[in-house]
């Protein structure tokens, strides 16, 4: 089952969507919003489900899908936490520093609680007063939306309580993270607001590539319009998602509608840092990356950071080539005020 968000109101639309992506059906009749359908998920999914099979039989009131029409799947929520379960993208940026990884990073994952009032949608731009200094950066991440969680809940339980999936930019301000982490508190200012995919799914959706609690397929990355990152969201990781969920309810229960997000999608290389698409390899999820092994091999960071204008897309396919979640697709903007 698909579930989308138009752009109507403060917290959308609900509606479910084809599984091609060409038309939706409104589901106001069983939730009004997405929130609404987590809220009450046990009453509100089987209803979803059947007018999703009715919407594939064609007896279902329908309309054209289009993907510029939605806001993110939850346009706002009562909690955004973002994990970082490939920690090759974390031994990158530690050795590019020349510092090492403490062991605990390997048991205990990272994880920040990001702003999650004001989402973008997935073709909104990324508005920024400046592309000086400020080093705006995409990061290409899978996330998932949870039911009501029990606090202390364990990994092997977990799993229970995913209700979708969906993609992620979760935008970064380089240049202002160090001074944040500097004072020892976390991330506010370099953190501005993400956006996700056009559609959020349910894990059976995913078929076979959804298993031990990760999608096992490849992140499509492009910027400018250039393959940038193909890295399987399936390989590296650290963490799976019923981990990361276990860490982030071990002392508070979770609410309906909160959303953990995975980390930037990292792969290695022959147990080694990853390659551009270019040069044979998976390629990286965000710019960071590149500029990290730059500064490896080279001494110094040479790719540079987005500016006005350029742009990114981040999406994801199905073993026959099918878009799963539609697609991000944002230019990096001026802000006027």
């Amino acid at each position: 089952m698909k579930l989308a968000s138009l752009n109507e109101g403060r917290d959308g639309k609900l509606v479910v969507v084809s599984k091609d992506l060409t038309r939706y059906t409104d589901a106001g009749r069983i939730a009004p919003t997405m929130q609404a359908a987590l809220d009450d998920w046990d009453a509100a999914e089987p209803g979803l489900r059947e007018l999703g099979q009715s919407l594939e039989m064609g007896s279902a009131p329908v309309e054209r899908f289009h993907e510029r029409e939605c806001a993110s799947p939850l346009p706002r929520s009562y909690q955004w936490a973002d994990g970082s379960a490939y920690l090759n993208h974390v031994e990158l940026v530690r050795k590019a520093r020349g510092a090492e990884v403490p062991e605990s990073f390997y048991e205990d994952p990272l994880m920040y609680q990001g702003g999650s009032d004001t989402f973008l949608g997935p073709r909104d731009d990324i508005a920024m007063p400046t592309d000086e200094g400020w080093g705006i950066d995409m990061e290409g991440e899978v996330a998932v939306i949870t039911g009501d969680v029990p606090m202390g809940v364990s990994a092997d339980e977990a799993g229970d309580y995913i209700r979708l999936i969906m993609l992620v930019n979760d935008v970064s301000l380089r240049g202002l993270i160090p001074g944040e982490l500097a004072k020892g508190f976390g991330f506010f200012q370099s953190k501005p607001s993400s956006a996700f995919s056009p559609c959020a799914v349910t894990p059976e959706e995913l078929g076979e590539a959804w298993r031990d609690g990760a999608v096992n397929l490849p992140l499509i990355v492009n910027y400018n319009g250039a393959p940038f990152g193909r890295a399987n969201a399936g390989v590296d990781l650290t963490f799976n998602f019923p981990q990361l969920i276990a860490h982030a309810a071990k002392s508070r229960p979770l609410g309906a509608g909160t959303i953990i997000g995975s980390g930037t999608v990292s792969n290695k290389l022959d147990d080694g840092p990853g390659k551009s698409i270019s040069e044979g390899g998976d390629g990286y999820s965000c710019i960071a990356e590149i500029r990290m092994i730059e500064t490896i091999y080279d001494g110094a960071a040479k790719t540079p950071f987005m500016k006005f204008g350029d742009r990114v897309e981040i999406k994801m396919k199905d073993k026959d080539g099918h878009s799963i979640f539609g697609a991000i697709e944002q230019n990096v903007a001026k802000y006027e005020g």
